[in-house]
């Protein structure tokens, strides 16, 4: 049997935010062996903490979804630090946890309870293109003219982030997952669609994100790559300023928050988590 606990990220409030499935112990485990239990706990990312090889982590983890193995993502960051921390993990140096994973080390911070990681530089950015753009609006069922402004914001998992003109047209979208030649556009593998518009109340924008996973289309409950990427995006181009919160899963009946700072030159991604199932697993 080996420590598992899953939790709750971007949430103080249990079953309000989105889960990862954290398991201790793992260096033992096979590729195999990860990626049929992910499969088996059907969550959007399941996470093995494993000894570091890097001197400079804390920990090493392995992100896996029900299909594949990432090499970096927000909530199960956030999800996995909190299980390790709770579970007596003590970082190399005070307030800063050290993560290695398949992008190389992560920084993570604590800030008065809530955890934050760096946000990972785009590997593009810049004007989606109109064959692109058209296909977004094919799953999205939407116009062009609906769209007030867009932009790759690829940080690895090839987002292309889509503004619209409030956060009332962001709730308003009904996908069409049918449409699935509009996820086979862009550089190396799907395309994830990011949407956002503008609320007035404590949160700055809602969020919603769509991909395909598995052959089906889905949405994901609260993103910390999106978020990450939406506030490179949205910072530099003056449409928001540090700090703000967003909320996203709202039509999922989720409650996520996500908390962006921007500070000394780096953007920082933070949530709440909620450790909501303690115990062990045979694996």
């Amino acid at each position: 049997m080996r420590p598992f606990k899953q939790v709750d990220v971007f949430t103080a409030t249990p079953y309000r935010g989105n889960p990862v499935a954290v398991v201790f112990g793992a260096d033992d485990l096979t590729t195999e062996e990860m990626q049929r239990f992910a499969h088996w706990t059907n969550l959007s990312e399941t996470t093995f903490v494993l000894s570091p090889s890097d001197p400079a982590a804390d920990y090493r983890v392995r992100i896996f979804t029900p299909g594949v193995e990432l090499p970096f993502a927000g909530h199960p960051t956030i999800g996995t630090c909190h299980a390790w921390l709770e579970a007596g993990g003590v970082p190399k140096t005070e307030n800063i946890v050290k993560q290695q994973c398949g992008v190389g080390l992560v920084t993570l911070r604590q800030n008065d309870g809530r955890l934050a990681f760096a946000a990972p530089p785009l590997i593009r950015s810049g004007p989606v293109a109109a064959e692109d753009l058209a296909a977004v609006c094919a799953v999205l069922q939407i116009t062009p003219e609906d769209i007030v402004d867009s932009q790759w914001a690829d940080n690895g998992p090839g987002w292309i982030a889509v503004m619209l003109a409030d956060a009332d047209a962001v709730r308003a979208l009904e996908p069409d997952f049918g449409a699935a030649d509009a996820y086979d556009i862009g550089v190396a593998g799907p395309v994830k669609v990011g949407v956002v518009g503008s609320r007035s109340d404590d949160c700055a924008i809602e969020v919603r994100a769509f991909f395909r996973a598995g052959g089906q289309g889905t949405e994901d409950p609260v993103t910390g790559s999106l978020n990450a990427a939406l506030a490179q995006w949205l910072l530099s181009s003056g449409a928001l300023t540090s700090p703000y919160v967003a909320s996203q899963g709202t039509m999922l009946g989720r409650q996520g928050r996500v908390h962006v700072e921007e500070a000394n030159g780096e953007i920082w991604i933070g949530g709440d988590a909620v450790t909501c199932v303690d115990g062990s697993v045979a694996i």
